[in-house]
């Protein structure tokens, strides 16, 4: 089985490396290894970053990058969040969630743990309303060697399912108290409607274990999928360790996961909460399709001195008061919505925002991981010089478009906590004419 030789590869790797050590003898130690910290006499130059991307005919993207001291292995599939669960399979994004690294192609959990471990190997797993993640970042020696360990086809294993079942009814529970995710869902309640798959909660509980597993055979599939891989010295080796290690990397493409599409409506979406003696609002539009665009805009709305957020298809402006301040912190956000802004915002916003971008370049090999895959899902490229061109290319009259269509799309009303004196949608639509 292929996984089983990347793992008995990787053991090889580790103990080929601890003979090595332990072998060398005095008489070939540098003067660096035996007089630490002396200067090299012609130290290499630092070289920059250089990224690749190849799409095997499975569908799956690969993307790498050459310069990261640590490896940050990530594979996402887009299709397998929430917005694309059909009515029956409601809380099956967030139970597969916890189904990442659980026995499958023929491994129990423990031994895929183990392995991983064994390489030093930090694990995360993510999942939302548009997709989900998972991966590791280990020592870049030996990470290309446990990576097909993400591609497990899942087995189902009835104490994996219970656990993943459970797991997800303690993170519901935990997400019904936070006052910004159950804002956010009403966010999304009011912009698409509370019946859609976009509008309901990603914190949905009580999925069944066919719906999970009906869930997971559906989206969790190469074809569409992003693996994103830094520290990768060598683009052609890793991607020729894909294509013979992953399952069915080799196969043509099948057909992509139907998507189930949700349609911008505009409305209002209210959680009445008053023992919290607090309010939160939020104003939110129909937003920009472009990812540039819209950073820099919601950067225009936040100079305006509110709190704004953004994300594909939607963005606005939140605040929370005392319920007795509710009608005039909807004023202040409505004031920095109405606000066109100006040329000089305009080009402070486009800054702040690329620098932002390309920060994340530089926060983390796991935050690299993420840039990359975005990038490869927005524009089906990457490289540091490409976002950075992305940001230049935006101009004024790109922004004073985008704002225009934003305030002429309907208005999004979400309240939670003490809602006694929210004025209703109609009253707050009436101020965008």
């Amino acid at each position: 089985m292929a996984i089983t030789r990347a793992l008995t590869h990787a053991a090889r790797a580790v103990k080929a490396g601890g003979s090595a050590s332990s072998s060398r003898g005095f008489s070939v130690l540098t003067a660096a290894e035996e007089f630490p910290g002396v200067p090299a006499i012609s130290p290499a130059p630092k070289k920059g970053s250089l990224s690749s991307v190849t799409t095997l005919p499975s569908g799956l993207t690969i993307v790498t990058e050459t310069a990261s001291l640590t490896s940050t292995i990530a594979l996402t599939y887009p299709h397998a969040g929430s917005s694309n669960e059909s009515p029956s399979e409601a809380g099956a994004s967030l139970a597969n969630r916890y189904l990442a690294f659980k026995s499958g192609s023929g491994l129990s959990s423990a031994l895929i743990i183990r392995n991983l471990e064994d390489v030093g190997a930090t694990l995360f797993a993510s999942a939302g309303r548009r997709g989900s993640t998972l991966g590791f970042t280990a020592a870049r020696d030996h990470a290309a060697f446990v990576a097909p360990l993400l591609s497990t086809i899942s087995s189902f294993e009835k104490w994996d399912v219970k656990e993943a079942q459970s797991l997800a009814a303690s993170e519901v529970e935990e997400a019904s108290s936070n006052a910004q995710v159950s804002l956010t869902d009403q966010i999304y309640a009011a912009a698409y409607g509370a019946q859609s798959s976009m509008g309901r909660s990603y914190y949905t509980a009580g999925a069944s274990r066919s719906s999970i597993m009906s869930f997971r055979e559906r989206t969790y599939t190469l074809n569409g999928a992003v693996l994103a891989a830094t520290g990768v010295s060598d683009h052609e080796a890793f991607v020729r360790m894909v294509e013979e290690e992953f399952p069915s990397s080799t196969v043509e493409a099948t057909a992509a996961p139907a998507v189930v599409t949700s349609s911008y409506l505009g409305g209002e979406a209210r959680l009445s909460a008053p023992s919290t003696g607090y309010t939160h609002v939020a104003l939110a539009f129909e937003g920009p399709t472009s990812s540039p665009v819209m950073n820099v805009l919601k950067h225009c709305l936040t100079m305006s001195g509110v709190s704004a957020f953004a994300s594909p298809g939607i963005m606005g402006v939140y605040g929370g008061c005392v319920p007795g301040d509710a009608s005039a912190t909807l004023d202040g956000l409505t004031k920095a919505v109405v606000s066109a802004p100006t040329d000089a915002i305009v080009a402070k916003a486009k800054a702040v925002a690329k620098a932002e971008a390309l920060r994340t370049l530089d926060a983390g090999s796991k935050s690299l991981a993420d840039a990359m895959t975005a990038s490869i899902l927005d524009s089906c490229g990457f490289s540091a010089k490409a976002l950075a061109d992305s940001y230049d290319a935006v101009s004024s009259v790109d922004v004073s478009n985008a704002y225009s269509a934003m305030v002429k799309s309907k208005l999004s009303l979400a309240a939670v906590g003490d809602i006694s004196n929210v004025p209703y949608h109609a009253t707050i639509a009436s101020r965008f004419g």
